[in-house]
């Protein structure tokens, strides 16, 4: 039955998010279990084509990334996919009248980074950041708000300035990999080779005006998904006061966390802020 398939893939999804991100995985557990399903299938999918982009470095990128997107299109032509993934993003998408727009620009990103390795304008990076980040936080509120035309409107700027803050931190976060493993540089205007203070403290600026944007949207969201988006701004901001209280060199040579401990900590602050109605 397609009912037991569906389910299966549901259940890879889920289990490709924990596997792959504990924190974002914590987070969407505090979103309200009728939207929890629905951000793990966005989640699986932007996932496995990040993962072709960076990990795959022994097979043909370029090849495996056009197989995905054939796959992908048929899946949501079809509303059905062999590709567990893929099966359960479809849904999602149909589910909430996802427009094709997002997941193309999501696409034309992932395809950048196959040809691309350095962005020297702005425009050419926030182009990137768009696809790469803004979008999956457009997706997830199509979800958050369920069909709500103008409360997605009200929003939208917010939910993309907190994926833009999100993306900014891990860009941050993996300097060391993306330069010295992937050979790319993602900051316009920054000779990342000689990373100084100055620079850094515009990175991190630029990043904390997209957080006080993002946090705006936050309070304002529904119910059901203010406490996961909430958990996820607090550990992402968490991050980055880390990264800047990191000297610049130190950023270059090794990859900034959170420890498990301090996670658990944020987790238990965020519930309490939430309980009192703080946010």
């Amino acid at each position: 039955m397609k009912s037991l398939f569906d389910k299966i893939s549901f259940e890879c999804s889920r289990n490709v998010t924990k596997s792959y991100s504990t924190s974002f995985s914590v987070a969407v557990k505090m979103l309200a279990p009728n939207i929890r399903q629905d951000i793990y299938n966005i989640y699986g999918f932007v996932r496995f084509a990040d993962e072709i982009v960076d990990s795959f470095h022994d097979y043909d990128k370029e090849l495996l990334l056009e197989m995905f997107e054939g796959d992908l299109e048929s899946a949501l032509d079809k509303k059905i996919s062999l590709n567990p993934v893929l099966n359960s993003f479809q849904h999602t998408v149909h589910k909430y009248n996802i427009p094709p727009s997002m997941i193309t620009a999501f696409m034309d990103s992932m395809k950048l980074d196959l040809r691309k390795n350095k962005y020297t304008t702005m425009e050419e990076y926030n182009e990137y950041i768009y696809g790469s980040a803004d979008v999956v936080g457009l997706m997830c509120l199509k979800v958050f708000v369920n069909g709500d035309i103008t409360k997605f409107a009200e929003l939208e700027q917010s939910a993309m300035r907190l994926g833009s803050a999100f993306q900014k931190v891990n860009f941050l976060r993996d300097l060391k990999t993306d330069y010295e493993v992937l050979n790319r540089t993602y900051f316009p205007n920054t000779d990342l080779s000689r990373l100084d203070e100055q620079s850094k403290t515009a990175i991190i600026s630029e990043i904390e005006a997209d957080f006080e944007a993002g946090f705006e949207g936050i309070v304002k969201l529904p119910l059901e998904a203010k406490f996961g988006v909430y958990t996820a701004y607090v550990y992402y901001k968490k991050l980055l006061s880390k990264l800047k209280n990191t000297p610049s060199i130190e950023i270059k040579n090794t990859r900034i966390r959170v420890p498990d401990y301090e996670k658990f900590g944020l987790l238990a602050k965020c519930y309490v802020n939430y309980r009192l109605n703080l946010l």
